[in-house]
């Protein structure tokens, strides 16, 4: 599968993910929405970890001939999107697990579906106490992830606007 199409893919899942997990806890825990919107959220949460391992594996072993930031870049341009292109993919990792954790520490919890599987495997113990560190952690990482994403939209919308067709344009390397 190609890079490019694996980070769009992702990028469809993360932010459609965060749109699910923002309105869903807005519902009341009895309303048939919230039924259907809770266990696909963590199943395609599962997905996007997968996907965020899949693409580690893959830059790093293509990373020769993955592009660089352009060099007309600023300097601070240059650490700014290593930066946040670093807590894209680690947030990526996290987040899910952090989802994973609240599901599985939960003590009235239903576990966490996967598509064609009952089941993922719960290796922690029930604990609510453990549930609403993990709840808490899981809702920050997502903001933060949301914010990174946004940050990496609008450098390349920046880029895009102000440098069409120069040297730090990099929206047609991505499409």
């Amino acid at each position: 599968m190609s890079i490019r199409i694996l980070h769009w893919l992702r990028a469809i899942l993360i932010l459609g993910l965060i749109a699910c997990g923002w309105y869903m806890t807005g519902r009341a825990e009895d309303d048939p929405t919230a039924a259907i919107l809770y266990p696909n959220h963590k199943q395609f949460g599962v997905l996007a970890w997968l996907l965020a391992l899949a693409q580690i594996g893959l830059r790093w072993r293509y990373r020769a001939v993955l592009p660089h930031a352009p060099d007309a870049l600023r300097p601070w341009e240059k650490r700014l999107s290593h930066i946040t292109h670093r807590l894209i993919i680690a947030l990526t990792i996290l987040t899910p697990l952090l989802g994973y954790a609240m599901s599985s520490s939960l003590t009235d919890g239903d576990g966490v579906p996967f598509f064609f599987v009952s089941h993922v495997p719960e290796i922690l113990p029930k604990n609510d106490a453990a549930f609403a560190v993990f709840q808490a952690l899981h809702a920050y990482s997502a903001y933060i992830l949301l914010a990174c994403v946004l940050l990496h939209m609008a450098g390349t919308v920046k880029h895009r606007l102000q440098d069409r067709g120069g040297p730090t344009d990099v929206l047609p390397r991505m499409v």
